[in-house]
């Protein structure tokens, strides 16, 4: 269990992600966060990274691990595609909890 709320991890995982902006920059890449709920850390990979074959290990490797040295172990990340935004809430909430 994550010992945060979301409002108080939404601007320590802002903090943490400028660290990889850069390693994403230099790919010609980016990455814009959407949200924090339940855990989760919503962003939306941009640029070079959308359909890159190496950017799911771009997100578990460098922006989860990033995050999870950061803040907490458990933090998960994940990708949300343009024009799919209206998913977040079903995802953030879709394991039971």
């Amino acid at each position: 269990m994550i010992p945060f709320t979301d409002e108080e991890l939404l601007p320590v995982v802002e903090q943490s992600l400028e660290k990889v902006r850069p390693m994403l920059a230099l790919d010609g890449g980016g990455m814009k966060l959407l949200a924090v709920k339940g855990g989760k850390v919503f962003v939306q990979l941009q640029g070079a990274c959308v359909g890159c074959s190496a950017s799911n290990q771009t997100l578990k490797y460098g922006i989860e691990r990033q995050l999870r040295m950061d803040i907490h172990p458990e933090l998960e990340v994940i990708n949300i595609a343009e024009g799919m935004e209206d998913m977040i809430d079903k995802i953030a909430g879709g394991d039971g909890e």
